[in-house]
């Protein structure tokens, strides 16, 4: 049995590191397929690109997904949808901005991606967005494009803002489509303080973030859809 995961820079496996960013090893993808150690026969691919949103993401769909044929796919895509140009802000930090993908995009997005999925007979499944620690993040981006950012923050609430819209209508979106998902925000919060689970960079997880997210996909697949692997 094949497993995808199909997403973005949380799929792949980026963390920041001795102050930059950098590709680790413990992903969660690798991590789940640790935890499937019992079960030889599930197999877990790594589909995450560095910096892909949901345009990106359905430009790569029939080739990493459709053609390869997994039996599962876990899609974690809209970090980057919720993101802003920030060169923009900062030169235009009074103005309008808007997100990289607009909150209607977004949502039609993925819902194409479930649906086409599931045309080929695959089962999708939805991972909600992880947290972010604001705070980290915002000084992150400030020491990058300048502290103009911040005054746009202080108007409109900056990307915590949107982030938690775009999670929450993603909830939405998988009560309408009645698709499986899972609930790694929640977990995260849940596992302890975020400044051991997120990197400084305020957005990609730790190590030990991903550690958290593997196990809470781990559990919910072995409950719901895997029991004969207890």
């Amino acid at each position: 049995m094949y497993i995808s995961c199909f997403g973005d820079s949380i799929t792949r496996g980026v963390s920041y590191a001795k102050g930059r960013l950098r590709i680790i090893k413990q992903n969660y993808p690798s991590f789940l397929q640790q935890l499937f150690h019992t079960a030889p026969e599930i197999i877990i691919q790594n589909k995450g690109v560095f910096n892909d949103n949901s345009n990106l993401l359905i430009q790569r769909l029939e080739k990493d997904i459709l053609q390869e044929k997994p039996d599962l796919v876990l899609i974690c895509i809209g970090g980057n949808d919720c993101n802003f140009k920030w060169d923009e802000v900062a030169c235009a930090p009074d103005d309008k901005h808007i997100p990289i993908v607009p909150i209607e995009s977004y949502i039609k997005n993925v819902k194409t991606i479930v649906s086409k999925i599931r045309d080929k007979g695959i089962a999708p499944i939805l991972v909600t967005l992880p947290p972010l620690d604001p705070t980290r993040y915002y000084r992150f981006i400030s020491n990058t494009h300048g502290n103009a950012i911040s005054h746009w923050i202080s108007l409109v609430g900056g990307i915590e803002h949107w982030h938690g819209l775009y999670n929450r209508s993603l909830n939405a979106l998988i009560q309408q489509m009645n698709v499986m998902s899972i609930d790694v925000r929640s977990a995260l919060k849940k596992a302890g303080d975020l400044k051991g689970l997120i990197s400084d960079d305020g957005i990609h997880p730790t190590p030990e973030g991903y550690s958290v997210i593997s196990q809470k996909i781990h559990s919910d697949l072995i409950s719901r859809i895997f029991p004969a692997c207890l």
